[in-house]
């Protein structure tokens, strides 16, 4: 089965701590939780590896989340690998892929990818582009 799964998250938890302030850009790591709906519905636990440049305007990160849940009736958990940058003149692009052989249980044989959408209210909705047998 090919799909499309939307809504939206809510960051529970966000546990944010600099490892390195040097000059240019400040290195920093954070454990987030958050809680899905739409689609995806479940909770799901984030570590994240950020840099913001001194142009606050600036930013990239990378890291890994564990989604706990359902998708499309079927429960089970996955990890989604996730990539971001930001630039006042280029805009921004925030993507994850699912990392292949991670699900367990009902979403065993999950693959796929999408985006985050960061609304401009502060608000977060997501995109995920999924194939599951």
């Amino acid at each position: 089965m090919n799909g499309r799964a939307e809504g939206t998250f809510t960051p529970d938890s966000w546990d944010q701590e600099a490892y390195d302030e040097a000059d240019g850009a400040v290195l920093a790591e954070a454990r987030i939780t958050k809680t899905f709906t739409g689609d995806l519905t479940g909770a799901s636990t984030t570590r994240i590896l950020m840099c913001r440049a001194q142009v606050e305007t600036s930013a990239a990160y990378a890291g890994f989340e564990r989604f706990t849940g359902t998708l499309a009736g079927r429960k089970g958990s996955f990890v989604l690998h996730h990539s971001a940058s930001a630039h006042a003149d280029a805009g921004s692009a925030l993507s994850w892929t699912v990392v292949p052989d991670s699900g367990t249980d009902e979403l065993r044989e999950l693959r796929g990818g999408g985006q985050i959408i960061a609304g401009a209210d502060g608000g977060h909705r997501y995109v995920l582009e999924y194939e599951l047998p």
